[in-house]
């Protein structure tokens, strides 16, 4: 199968050349297929922070590439580059609070810099272990991917309607994608009649994107709005919701976009399975629970506003752009390291102590 996936591969987000980070800028797709060069550190904070690039594990790969480019302006700058550097960390920590994989890549690269040894080439070893955080990703979209799918075969079989919300997919990743490179996989082998899209509101990250990714591989979708979910698992036959994760907490708790919470809800009463599918920089083991997690809570514009013009005056709103789904509402967690069925503190220790897969 992992060639099949290769060879399925038409989507990237992220390209590193000579230097420069190039993003495709995902604000305008799929209207434009613009790119948005990056050439310092300050430039990827704020793509990272404008929505240019978004989804966890693109968003830890870029700032690992930031931080890089940040290395080789600092060595140029003085002597005291590293305590410069302090700056670049921090910029990027802020750049959004609630993903898990930002963190974990910049404290691999901090862990990185701490290895240095005399005479060696700092700015060309950070920009190698960016890109090795980058292929990393990329491996483990191919793991989950199998085995994602022989979860799906094992429980339900061929021709079946799945589910998923905002974007987990090459748009997201360092490559294939996390729920979206599962449901890629089992259309490859034949399992996926049709994949319902919710739009995700108030970005629009489903209708926009994953939609527009499933289309270009030739998949059948059909967008519906967040509010139909309920309505598809209880008339459509779905087998599956499958979504990603900005973060997982030692207990099994999933912090992802809003909405997915509510869908865990829904998906236990239609009695619908529902599998979470992240890499395990993913995971934070120095969280308990969800109730742990920095939830991030955008402008209200996004909901107060349609083309810079105000729905009207007066009104007040609320705009978190991420919720918790509690770990008993989750029938499996998929990482490259392996499964967690009925995630709990202990299996989820457990996990972390395994070895990768690939």
């Amino acid at each position: 199968m992992r060639d099949q996936l290769l060879a399925a591969e038409k989507v990237k987000a992220i390209d590193w050349r000579d230097g420069v980070l190039y993003l495709l800028d995902q604000r305008v797709l799929p209207f434009e297929q613009t790119w948005q060069a990056c050439t310092n550190v300050a430039d990827v904070a704020r793509a990272i922070g404008a929505m240019v690039v978004r989804g966890a594990p693109a968003i830890g790969i870029s700032a690992a590439y930031g931080l890089a480019m940040a290395v080789r302006q600092r060595l140029a700058e003085g002597d005291d580059w590293e305590m410069a550097l302090e700056e670049d960390f921090e910029l990027l920590f802020n750049s959004r609070p609630t993903g898990a994989n930002l963190f974990w890549a910049l404290n691999r690269m901090r862990e990185r810099l701490l290895r240095i040894k005399a005479g060696d080439d700092v700015a060309a070893i950070m920009a190698a272990e960016a890109v090795a955080i980058h292929d990393s990703d990329r491996e483990a979209n191919l793991t989950m991917a199998q085995l994602g799918v022989e979860l799906i075969r094992k429980h339900q079989g061929n021709e079946q309607a799945l589910l998923t919300h905002c974007n987990t997919g090459a748009l997201a990743t360092g490559g294939f994608g996390t729920a979206l490179g599962v449901i890629r996989a089992a259309y490859l082998e034949g399992m996926v009649e049709r994949v319902y899209v919710d739009e995700t509101r108030p970005w629009l990250q489903g209708s926009r994107l994953t939609a527009w990714e499933l289309a270009e591989a030739g998949i059948p979708v059909t967008v519906n709005a967040d509010a139909a979910a309920a309505h598809l698992m209880k008339t459509k036959g779905i087998t599956w919701v499958i979504v990603g994760a900005d973060r997982i907490t030692a207990n099994g708790d999933v912090a992802n976009k809003i909405g997915t919470y509510q869908l865990a809800v829904n998906a236990m009463h239609h009695g619908v399975r529902f599998m979470v599918v992240a890499s395990s920089s993913s995971i934070d083991m120095n969280l308990e629970s969800g109730e742990d997690i920095q939830l991030e809570e955008r402008s209200v514009s996004e909901l107060l506003e349609v083309d810079g013009k105000p729905l009207g005056a007066g009104v007040e709103a609320v705009n978190p752009a991420f919720d918790v789904t509690p770990a008993d509402l989750i029938d499996v967690i998929v990482t490259e390291k392996g499964i967690v069925e009925r995630p709990d503190t202990v299996k989820m220790a457990q996990l972390m102590c395994r070895k990768r897969l690939h």
